[in-house]
């Protein structure tokens, strides 16, 4: 697949997943190795303290790893994720989670994530590493 086109499939395909659908999360920016996805957390995104829950938090940094992991040669899986959360994120504020390759395999990827609340302030940080397989099917886009 050429890279226009895996461009699309990570922005209109694994973009659009049911569960970020779910969630709220958009698609920013695509780049060969590189997405940025973001989230404008609502009441259903918080705790009970009133911040956002760290499941949100996680579940921004692994859409932002898949799209991403997505871009590369082959279709990708997210295996193992690990992220530490930096500050408190509060709903209604704008948070944007760039992920960037660190280092890619024919078979794995390191990815690294910084959720970044709309000052600017690091919220959290993740890492993860993505399964890529040649013959793996690409997923069909949600009806």
């Amino acid at each position: 697949m050429a890279l226009g086109e895996r461009l699309a499939y990570a922005r209109q395909v694994v973009g659009t997943d049911p569960v970020s659908t779910l969630l709220g999360i958009q698609v920013v920016e695509v780049e060969h190795g590189q997405a940025t996805v973001c989230l404008i957390p609502q009441s259903h995104h918080l705790n009970s303290l009133g911040r956002v829950h760290g499941s949100t938090l996680y579940a921004l940094a692994d859409q932002a790893m898949a799209v991403a992991a997505n871009t590369l040669e082959n279709p990708a899986l997210m295996v193992e994720t690990h992220i530490s959360f930096l500050a408190k994120a509060e709903p209604e504020q704008r948070l944007l989670a760039t992920a960037r390759r660190r280092d890619a395999g024919r078979k794995l990827s390191l990815w690294e994530v910084e959720i970044k609340d709309e000052s600017g302030r690091l919220v959290a940080l993740a890492t993860g590493r993505g399964y890529h397989s040649a013959g793996a099917p690409l997923a069909q886009k949600p009806e």
